[in-house]
Order: structure tokens, then C-alpha cells, then sequence
């Protein structure tokens, strides 16, 4: 099911028909095609995301970053709150994080979305969030958000895919009344270059765990795109033509932005 609100309910209950034509039709955090719709679609303004209502949290959130959207319009809100776009029960609490343990780390960061007051607010629907160890999203998981933000500021633009792995026996733990599962480990997948130009697109990706980790291990947990794909079932870029795709996810064209 596809749910286009920006903002969530809270914000923007009701979208035109206009609008929601043109934000299916073409979207700029989707161009290179959905990894995958068997889930709640959830449209913003500054991401899509796929909500899994088993887990409780995103299976992956996909968002176009560009020079311009770096520019900081507003301060962080940290208006953390339920999304009202999802069934009760099937979506995550502020109670549930609660004396958890853990934090409500964001897939789609706040600071990547601080253009104006709408995106930054979308940033912190718990749709949006997933419990991550402090040690971790205050961390490693935060300088890699950092230097993709860098790598933004010096390309024609960017397609951040993040989202959430179970790989191990972590991934049965759950925290809160409503079950919400913590993710054994986390993948971002970035994509640098001008999609009116595909042969000349570069990638990288990460799979990190849901642990702590100094940050200069952060190269360490660089993998292809084709093993995201294989950990979470999941199938990326696949708009683009067959070739250009292989190429993408069988290689790491931007190990050296990562250097730390």
C-alpha cells in the first residue's frame, strides 16, 4: 500500500490528486527504481521509505541529496513522534524506546534534511527511526552520515538508500510493548552522479553492525551493492540499464571519499 503525506498526517492529512500524480510519476528519491514495494510506501517530501509492519521499522528509506538541499534552512526540530500514516500496533512508540537502552537512530538524518521546516519535521516520524546502540549512532554511524554530506557538497548529486539488516541471533531481540526489533546490523548505499549521464555514476556501501566501533574502522565495513542485496533480499538500482547496474553493484568507485 502507497501512502503519499507530507509530513505525515500531522502536517498535511489530505494531498491533491495533482500531487500525488506528480510525485509517483517521477520521483527524485526513487529514479533508479524501488528495491522493493512489499511493504507500506510511505511518499515525504525529502524521502520515500518502505515501512515493514512485522519489524516495526523501515526495511529501507531512499532519498535524493543535492548541493542546494545542503544548505541548512532551519535548525533541528526533534520533534520525535508516532507516524500516524501507519496502524497502531504495527508501528513503533515513543514508549517503546523508552528505558530501552537504545536510541531512535535516524535512517534518513536530520542534518540531510535541514532545507526547511517540512523535511526537517518528516526526519523525525519514528518511521523514520530504528533503535541503534548509542555507542553506535552516536559514532561510527554518525561520521559516515557526516562524510556523506561532505561527498554531497562536492558532487551534481546524490541517492542515499539506508536501511536496516537481521543477520544474526540480535536479530530476534525486540524492545517495547509494541515489539519493535533491533536490527543486528545497518547498510547505506550511495550513489554519486548526474542520472542524465549513467555510465559515468559511481557507488559505495557499507554494512556496519549495531555495535561499537572506533571510527577509523569505518573503510573496514565497505561491501558491494550486491551484498546488501544478498543480506536483505532486496534488489537496487534496477531502472538502470542491465550493464551499467552489474557494473555499480560489483565495484566501490568512491572507497577514497571514506578515507579517513
Amino acid at each position: 500500500m502507497v501512502v503519499f503525506s507530507l509530513g505525515g498526517c500531522f502536517l498535511n492529512p489530505q494531498a491533491s490528486d495533482k500531487e500525488i500524480k506528480n510525485v509517483l510519476a517521477d520521483n527524485e528519491h526513487i529514479l533508479y527504481g524501488l528495491p522493493d514495494s512489499d511493504c507500506r510506501l510511505l511518499y515525504r517530501k525529502g524521502y520515500v521509505l518502505c515501512h515493514n509492519g512485522e519489524t516495526k521499522v523501515a526495511d529501507w528509506a531512499s532519498y535524493h541529496l543535492t548541493k542546494e538541499y545542503l544548505v541548512p534552512g532551519v535548525s533541528r526540530s526533534d520533534n520525535f513522534r508516532s507516524d500516524c500514516d501507519l496502524v497502531k500496533g504495527m508501528r513503533s512508540e515513543l514508549l517503546d524506546y523508552r528505558g530501552s537502552g537504545y536510541d531512535r537512530g535516524h535512517l534518513v538524518p536530520a542534518a540531510d534534511m535541514a532545507r526547511e521546516t517540512l523535511t526537517m519535521s518528516e526526519s523525525f516520524l519514528l518511521s523514520n527511526m530504528a533503535p541503534q546502540r548509542p555507542s553506535f549512532n552516536r559514532g561510527i554511524w554518525k561520521v559516515l552520515e557526516s562524510k556523506v554530506r561532505n561527498l554531497g557538497r562536492d558532487n551534481s548529486g546524490l541517492y542515499v538508500i539506508t536501511g536496516s539488516l537481521f543477520m544474526d541471533a540480535d536479530s530476534q531481540k525486540t524492545i517495547g510493548s509494541n515489539e519493535v526489533y533491533v536490527p543486528s546490523h545497518f547498510y547505506k548505499i550511495i550513489v554519486a552522479g548526474n542520472r542524465n549521464d549513467p555510465e559515468n555514476l559511481k557507488a559505495i556501501a557499507f554494512i556496519i553492525p549495531n555495535a561499537s566501533f572506533p571510527s577509523s574502522q569505518l573503510n573496514s565495513f565497505i561491501v558491494t551493492i550486491d551484498k546488501v542485496e544478498e543480506e536483505s533480499g532486496l534488489d537496487f538500482l534496477s531502472d538502470l540499464d542491465d550493464s551499467i547496474e552489474n557494473t555499480l553493484e560489483s565495484e566501490n568507485r568512491l572507497t577514497g571519499w571514506f578515507q579517513n
